[in-house]
């Protein structure tokens, strides 16, 4: 197998020192126009590792959009798919990247920003970010963004919609004590979710019972204990509104353990339609939003950025709607 080159090769081939290499990679001041040509030909010819690197200073452009995520789970991979496909007419990569950072810790994208902003990217997709304020010199666009002030453009699905479908869905069936699992605090899906089961319960004369609504935070393990003290309820609530499919899955996972039927004793509804939510048993009844089309609305909104043209609105909300599957029924009588 062939060595890679390193910076030495390009050094000696080009007939500079190490330093003048770096300086002209990085377009450090100090190179002259011809030495720095010589040394960025030099680096292609070799195919030396910061090629990409070399290449962007010559164009300002890398031919790179990144994909930024907190952890690489259903939502942000179906997002990252919609991105791909969105990408494949185009002449752009797809760099996906999850930085080291404390688990939904706020601010924790900046560093991973600042790091693939120098000379890596020409744009920046953020995935449920927790900030929604970058001093960063490309492009970026939001996807399922924090509760805060937008300065950036967001791309997400109509939450408050889709929870007024969750929820009516349920009292449809016959459902009055209801429950919900709500989701991460600090975004506004999980807000404008919440917002959508009070406001459901209120137009059908449902009185609001904050002993039912528990934080699963949208995530599988974190559902497991909320779970069980809904279900563990002298009253239990005969139907729970999931605030996403993970968290359904997790209270699905709990039913069964605890020996609660599901539709039997209580029906279940989730939110997103991740590829799982049609594999457990029953399926699970969920809100569907479109997530590759949040990927791919947000690649072409970037795209649009990009190339210098204004979007027709820097917020984009997509529709939702109702999937009926196994785990939601009418309340058993008796």
């Amino acid at each position: 197998m062939t060595q890679r080159p390193t910076i030495h090769d390009v050094a000696a081939e080009a007939g500079v020192s190490i330093a003048t290499v770096s300086k002209a990679i990085n377009g450090r001041y100090g190179v002259k126009e011809e030495t720095s040509r010589r040394v960025l030909e030099v680096v292609d010819r070799l195919g030396y590792a910061s090629s990409l690197v070399a290449s962007s200073l010559r164009s300002h452009r890398t031919g790179v959009i990144g994909v930024l995520v907190a952890d690489f789970e259903p939502f942000s991979t179906e997002i990252m798919k919609g991105v791909a496909g969105e990408l494949r007419s185009t002449d752009y990569d797809l760099l996906a990247y999850s930085g080291s950072r404390r688990l939904h810790a706020e601010g924790w994208e900046r560093r991973s920003l600042s790091r693939l902003s120098g000379s890596l990217v020409d744009g920046v997709i953020m995935v449920t970010p927790t900030v929604l304020t970058a001093q960063v010199d490309v492009p970026i666009v939001a996807v399922d963004p924090h509760t805060g002030r937008a300065d950036i453009p967001t791309v997400e699905a109509d939450s408050l919609g889709g929870a007024l479908l969750a929820t009516r869905h349920l009292i449809e069936l016959g459902h009055r004590r209801i429950g919900f699992l709500s989701g991460r605090p600090d975004l506004r899906s999980a807000i404008l979710r919440e917002t959508g089961y009070r406001r459901a319960l209120q137009e059908a004369g449902i009185p609001f019972d904050p002993a039912l609504v528990l934080n699963g935070d949208y995530r599988q393990d974190t559902a497991r204990e909320p779970s069980r003290v809904l279900l563990s309820m002298r009253e239990r609530p005969t139907a729970i509104f999931a605030a996403n499919d993970l968290s359904a899955i997790g209270l699905a996972a709990t039913a069964a353990e605890m020996g609660v039927d599901i539709p039997g004793d209580v029906s279940i509804i989730g939110f997103d339609d991740i590829p799982e939510a049609a594999r457990i048993s029953p399926p699970l009844t969920t809100i569907r939003q479109p997530m590759q089309g949040l990927g791919a609305a947000a690649a072409r909104l970037l795209v649009a950025l990009m190339n210098g043209e204004a979007p027709a609105s820097p917020d984009v909300v997509l529709p939702t709607r109702l999937v009926q599957r196994g785990s939601t029924a009418p309340p058993r009588i008796g």
